[in-house]
């Protein structure tokens, strides 16, 4: 069965990560710590036989991939491969707010977020059943275009997290105890049966814990 070995990244750090604002789909740039952290996983990544880079068309994520593409030997992924099925969910009116403002302008909203109920979008965002199912579609178009290759997806948070459930079979309700960190390192493989986990949350490369959290 051929098999696509997969590096999947989170973006850098950005300042509205620092400030818990909900990014979503909005198009917010990396911040000082964000393109040395991107620097950083380049570099890890250098030895490694990439054969292709796909990332989102929003920048935190593709200054964040072109890093990569910048230290890899390949030249044939040198020319990152954009793809908006790689985009952060969709968070609707939360968008450009605090964790702080969403509580306190939409209470029952920020308790339907925070308790993960896989069929809750804020006014014009996406579930988790629909993230998750874009997330799979666009895993499998990218994954099966490369049998036997190795590739990297650099995305976002949500992103992250629907491969990590998709890989082990978790639940979208299932509370999360995996770390979603800028910049880590996480390896799954792909197979037309699905992803499975081969490691997760890889930050030696930084010299520091990265912000973890799933909404960039």
């Amino acid at each position: 069965m051929p098999v696509t070995r997969i590096i999947a990244v989170r973006h850098g750090e950005t300042a509205w990560n620092v400030d818990t604002r909900i990014q979503g789909q909005l198009d917010i740039g990396l911040n000082e710590r964000g393109l040395w952290q991107a620097e950083r996983v380049g570099k890890a990544l250098a030895e490694e036989a990439i054969d292709r880079i796909y990332s989102s068309d929003l920048q935190r994520a593709h200054s964040t991939a072109q890093a990569i593409a910048r230290h890899t030997a390949n030249p044939t992924a040198r020319e990152v491969q954009l793809h908006t099925g790689l985009r952060e969910r969709g968070f609707g009116t939360f968008e450009g707010e605090t964790w702080a403002d969403i509580a306190e302008k939409w209470p029952d909203e920020s308790r339907r977020w925070k308790q993960r109920d896989p069929h809750f979008a804020p006014p014009g965002g996406e579930t988790p059943t629909q993230l998750l199912a874009r997330v799979q579609a666009t895993v499998d178009d990218i994954a099966s275009r490369h049998p036997g290759e190795h590739i990297v997806l650099v995305a976002h948070g949500g992103v992250m997290d629907m491969l990590y459930r998709l890989a082990t079979r978790q639940e979208l309700h299932a509370p999360r105890t995996w770390h979603l960190g800028n910049a880590a390192i996480n390896r799954l493989l792909w197979t037309p049966d699905g992803l499975s986990l081969v490691g997760w949350g890889d930050a030696r490369h930084l010299e520091d814990d990265a912000l973890d959290e799933t909404t960039a």
